[in-house]
């Protein structure tokens, strides 16, 4: 069994879609292995999306993943990575799927609804950023 993180963000949270989210995850197999509903600190959303702080948009990600209460997410299931990634969509949202997350509730590129680990390696990376072991309830 796979572990991946995703993380509901604010946008998706203002609008009450935390519901019709966490389903759309359920209805394809993931399991919710641990889940918590927090603000994140401008130094916990920095050090998360360290990995872009060159980028152009890293002060608005920053600001926007600070902008109110998100929703952060163990999944876990067969393959759950890739089953995530494919639940979630493509991150513009113009060019995902019919049916994904993206497609259906995502704004913009930016206040796409969902964050989700890109990779088996770096599920483990970003799950421990915000859950002990303690945390995750393996099913």
């Amino acid at each position: 069994m796979e572990q991946t993180l995703s993380i509901i963000k604010p946008d998706g949270v203002k609008r009450n879609l935390v519901g019709k989210v966490l389903t759309r995850f359920e209805d394809k197999g993931l399991k919710i292995a641990a889940m918590e509903y927090r603000l994140l600190s401008r130094n916990e959303a920095e050090g998360f999306y360290a990995v872009h702080r060159s980028r152009p948009f890293f002060g608005e990600l920053v600001e926007f993943m600070t902008s109110g209460p998100v929703v952060v997410l163990v999944l876990e299931g067969a393959n759950a990575v890739a089953k995530n990634r494919e639940i979630m969509g493509a991150t513009n949202p113009a060019q995902a799927a019919p049916g994904t997350i993206r497609k259906d509730f995502a704004l913009s590129i930016g206040e796409n609804t969902v964050h989700g680990s890109d990779s088996l390696e770096n599920a483990g990376i970003e799950i421990a950023y915000f859950f002990p072991k303690s945390k995750v309830i393996s099913h």
